[in-house]
């Protein structure tokens, strides 16, 4: 379950990178970051749906 927690973690990192990319007006930095949001997040909700949520 370790899975859903680090690849939650880099996206929620990936957000916040679309914002410092947009404020710095660094466009190459926001397609990946963009892309690094789009891959990581799928992975995420699709850990959370077929492996459950993990317990405390």
């Amino acid at each position: 379950m370790g899975t859903v927690i680090i690849t939650g973690l880099i996206t929620i990192l990936a957000l916040f990178a679309i914002v410092s990319c947009l404020k710095n007006k660094n466009f190459l930095g926001l397609v990946l970051s963009i892309a690094t949001v789009g891959v990581f997040g799928f992975f995420t909700v699709m850990t959370i749906i077929f492996q459950g949520f993990p317990e405390a």
